[in-house]
């Protein structure tokens, strides 16, 4: 719960700082955004075929907190430049598609077996830490696209 706090207070910082130096900014942003991604890769894999329940509540929770960051960068290319928004949509077209393949992913957790439990958290994990290495490339690059 502590990693789900963190996470949530740390994406909000990275909304609320839109007006600060970018370049400085944006780097502290990810580097933050990595170390809260390496706590919650760290706690996926201490949950147990026995914890499966709790494991994907707290998942869904990520991904729900990775759907409302999107909708954020969303609305943040709304307010961007038609050159911006066309060369945007298909990367947000993407993380739309990374997130919504996490759901699924955690839908077929119901699936899963003692004997594949590991096998399931660790594809888990490598999908969600590629989401969100997708969302940090792009918070970079709309950062570049409409800095001052």
């Amino acid at each position: 719960m502590k990693y789900q706090t963190s996470f949530l207070a740390c994406l909000a910082a990275a909304v609320l700082t839109g007006g600060c130096d970018k370049t400085k900014t944006t780097t502290e942003e990810i580097d933050k955004v990595q170390e809260k991604t390496a706590a919650v890769a760290q706690d996926m894999k201490d949950y147990t075929f026995a914890q499966k329940t709790e494991f994907v509540s707290k998942m869904q929770v990520q991904v729900a907190a990775l759907n409302q960051e999107l909708d954020e960068l969303s609305a943040k290319i709304d307010k961007s430049s038609d050159a911006v928004k066309a060369e945007a949509q298909p990367k947000i077209k993407a993380l739309r598609e990374q997130t919504a393949q996490l759901n699924k992913q955690l839908d077929a957790a119901k699936d899963a077996t003692e004997s594949t439990w590991d096998s399931f958290k660790g594809g888990f994990q490598t999908a969600y830490e590629a989401t969100k290495s997708g969302f940090q490339q792009s918070r970079q690059w709309l950062s570049d696209k409409i800095a001052p």
